[in-house]
């Protein structure tokens, strides 16, 4: 075999598997399409480190959010990557939503994660600006550089002996004795093959392409874009903020509300908001025309903001195995021998809490592949 582990993607997800991988194992390749690192939805999300509120208890969401939290604050203390731990405010700004705040309560103690009730005046003393009856509060929440975690994950897999191949996008997948052969093409428009014992699937928004390459093509796979547009506070009003602030989330969480997140420089955005793509398009483009709907929604709990202090800033794309009002389906990774595919791990519907989980995940997937090797 050319090589022992092969992963697909270098979004955070994949630079982390490969850290764990290559401090274990020889002959661990990465392919990445683009020309660098987690351009896709690893570089435009939220930068939030989750405490693991809401996801159903026993969910592989809920169990590697938790672990992946503690393991990452632990990693960027370890490694000097820049992280604000914060705290997180969950607010109602209705008594319907007053009552709907215990049962989250619930779920997060249900999933190991203790949130405090906090009335009116206590709320004043963390976030004075806000408006809300009654909030949780969530001192595990934080926000991260995600740029720097990616680059110091990329830089220890490359110390481990870790290759990369960027512009170099795989287009074929087939089996053979032993392992996989593994077809490339690069930036010159060339191909090659090379076999590989494993593969790891964690090319994130065409996750299910390649597993379809390998022969895997299963609808309750197929992944759906679903885009979420982003607004920023302009300055001065940004620095009234300091902490995360939610809305009390959507009912079958298909997205959790237009909230409030701080950067670790001090900037203040608004969103995401929700929108399936027809197609899978990569559409990063920031509608103008949603400014009042943003404002309305922020303002509910943002008093001080007026129209013209938001203005577009980015968009992103998050890989949803669920279509459009279907529940929430949980990450789905898995080593695939049963479907007649020893060897190929499959990480598909890698969505929030994907970065929060990213070291957790790739400890996981590592203890499929040692399992695999003794097989």
């Amino acid at each position: 075999m050319d090589a022992q582990i092969t992963i697909i993607g270098a979004g955070v997800i994949g630079l982390a598997i490969a850290e764990e991988a290559s401090s274990l194992f020889s002959e661990v390749f990465i392919n990445e399409k683009h020309t660098t690192f987690g351009q896709e939805t690893s570089s435009r999300n939220s930068e939030v480190i989750h405490a693991g509120i809401y996801y159903p208890q026993g969910s592989l969401k809920a169990r590697l959010c938790v672990e992946g939290r503690n393991l990452l604050y632990d990693y960027c203390s370890r490694f000097g990557v820049p992280f604000n731990k914060c705290g997180k405010l969950i607010v109602a700004t209705d008594e319907n939503e007053v009552s709907v705040i215990e049962g989250i309560r619930k779920t997060a103690e249900g999933n190991g994660v203790i949130l405090d009730i906090l009335g009116p005046g206590e709320i004043r003393k963390l976030e004075p600006e806000i408006f809300a009856l009654a909030a949780l509060w969530s001192p595990e929440t934080g926000i991260i550089d995600t740029h720097s975690l990616m680059k110091r994950l990329e830089t220890n897999s490359l110390n481990n002996g870790c290759q990369i191949a960027y512009a170099s996008e795989v287009t074929g997948i087939r089996k053979i004795d032993g392992g996989y052969e593994v077809t490339v093409s690069d930036a010159g428009g060339s191909s090659y093959s090379f076999s590989t014992r494993i593969v790891v699937n964690a090319a994130g928004l065409t996750a299910d392409k390649v597993s379809g390459m390998a022969g895997m093509n299963d609808e309750r796979l197929t992944i759906h874009f679903c885009k979420g547009d982003y607004f920023r506070i302009r300055p001065p009003k940004n620095r009234l903020l300091k902490r995360l602030v939610y809305p009390v989330p959507h009912t079958n969480l298909e997205g959790i509300g237009i909230h409030v997140t701080i950067d670790m420089g001090g900037g203040v955005r608004l969103g995401p908001d929700v929108k399936y793509l027809e197609s899978n398009i990569y559409d990063y483009h920031v509608d103008p025309g949603k400014q009042e709907a943003f404002w309305k929604s922020a303002r509910k709990f943002l008093p001080f903001l007026e129209y013209d202090d938001i203005m577009p800033d980015m968009a992103g794309i998050r890989p949803k195995t669920q279509k459009p009002g279907e529940a929430v389906r949980d990450f789905y990774i898995r080593e695939e021998s049963e479907r007649g595919n020893p060897g190929f791990i499959n990480l598909i519907g890698m969505e929030s809490p994907g970065l929060t989980s990213c070291l957790a995940i790739a400890k996981l997937v590592v203890s499929m592949i040692r399992l695999e090797e003794k097989n």
